[in-house]
């Protein structure tokens, strides 16, 4: 964009070069499908239409937090919260906020379940941008223990996710 509101000259306005950032794991890993081939959905998690994720861990504890797709879209992270921890809180209810540079967004428990813990690395004297930077590890936001397992079928897996976003 040239113009009197750009703060380049017209002259001097030289475009970056694109730079191919290639992916740390091969995209043929089978615990991955890969979306625009850069963007994650790991099949060991289920998802939501609303982009959260859950991993069932042992039992009825699981993890949950939002997807790579997004955390690309909201931006860089820059506050979470969460008031519910030792609450059971429906499906499709909010648990939590994160806010970003660009907006804030609820977040939407993805089944019924007891929020048993909220993530202190990405908490207030943590580091929210965790989520953007490893959305399905450290990046997590809370430790549930899932009412009814069989819940999670209502979910979507990994293929039909990549679906909904592609």
């Amino acid at each position: 964009m040239r113009g009197a509101n750009n703060i380049f000259p017209a002259t001097s306005f030289q475009p970056c070069p694109k730079i191919l950032l290639l992916p740390l794991l091969s995209t043929h890993h089978s615990l991955f499908t890969t979306h625009n081939n850069k963007m994650k959905f790991p099949a060991n998690c289920k998802y939501t239409e609303d982009h959260e994720w859950l991993r069932l861990e042992s039992g009825n504890v699981a993890y949950v937090g939002i997807t790579e797709y997004a955390q690309s879209e909201l931006g860089e992270l820059v506050y979470i919260e969460v008031e519910t921890v030792g609450e059971t809180v429906e499906a499709n209810t909010i648990f939590g906020t994160v806010e970003a540079v660009k907006t804030t967004s609820d977040l939407f428990m993805p089944v019924t379940a007891k929020v048993l813990e909220f993530n202190a690395a990405v908490g207030d004297s943590g580091d929210p941008a965790l989520v953007n930077e490893d959305p399905y590890g450290k990046g997590w936001i809370i430790k549930i223990e899932v009412a009814n397992p069989a819940d999670l079928d209502g979910l979507l897996d990994a293929a039909a996710y990549e679906k909904l976003v592609g």
